[in-house]
């Protein structure tokens, strides 16, 4: 059977099947992945969610990254980040809307495999049904309180949830990093394990969910993630418009 096009699609993302099973592995240039925006996994992941969503092959998804990372740092190689203003900001509001709207328009249940420090976006990992972490797993969220950035992406919406609204506010305020062991104390994660046998117990799910009725799957897929959904479709579109409101207001600042 041909493969889909969208498998080669994507300079960011490797794909492999089997038996209803897909994988995407998140990576820059082969090696661990890196976040990038201007063409970068920013971009890709929302389109590539999107494609992902609309093929009935796919009976279950894992998502996981490459090497010892999930997601831990920026790709500084490639990046030639524009001048930014209202063009460049509705750039991002616009993807970074279909990123976490297309990963839940995905009508099958997701694993996420995570394989290492989840630093930036790790909410892409825990908005999973199914999250395992190596024991090397650290989450964080990096990018946003840390560095001056309001962290209105969607991270404003997933950590409390996840975490109660008051651990979730100390989390993204202080970038305080929760390892693989908290995590699952704290029931972010639903197992960990060591580094090696991560892929297979990812697989080992993936096979046990594939054999059940399709649209048993489906179903369940999308009912229990509407909480999320609710929670995304209230907030998201503020928190970007917040956060690039204080973004362009510091630009402006600079700039005088």
């Amino acid at each position: 059977m041909p493969q889909p096009d969208y498998f080669s699609r994507y300079d960011n993302i490797a794909f492999r099947r089997e038996d209803g099973i897909l994988e995407m592995r998140l990576h820059t240039r082969g090696g661990p992945a890196l976040w990038g925006f201007w063409g970068g996994l920013h971009r890709d992941l929302g389109l590539a969610f999107r494609d992902v969503a609309e093929d009935t092959a796919n009976r279950v998804v894992i998502l996981t990254g490459t090497g010892d990372s999930f997601i831990d740092g920026f790709d500084l190689e490639s990046e030639t980040m524009p001048p930014m203003g209202p063009d460049a900001w509705d750039t991002i509001f616009r993807e970074g809307r279909r990123l976490l709207r297309n990963l839940l328009s995905i009508e099958v249940p997701v694993i996420a495999a995570v394989n290492g420090p989840a630093t930036i976006h790790a909410e892409l990992a825990v908005m999973a049904d199914i999250v395992l972490a190596s024991d090397t797993t650290v989450f964080a969220d990096k990018p946003h309180a840390l560095a001056g950035v309001v962290p209105g992406d969607g991270v404003h919406v997933i950590w409390p949830m996840l975490l109660g609204p008051n651990r979730g506010r100390y989390f993204l305020l202080t970038g305080q990093e929760i390892d693989a062991r908290e995590a699952l104390r704290l029931g972010v994660v639903g197992e960990v394990l060591p580094a090696g046998e991560l892929n297979a117990r990812a697989w080992h799910h993936a096979r046990t969910l594939a054999a059940r009725p399709a649209m048993a799957s489906r179903y369940t897929r999308m009912l229990l993630t509407r909480a999320l959904s609710a929670g995304l479709e209230s907030e998201l579109g503020q928190g970007l418009i917040m956060e690039g409101m204080a973004i362009l207001g510091a630009s402006a600042q600079q700039s005088q």
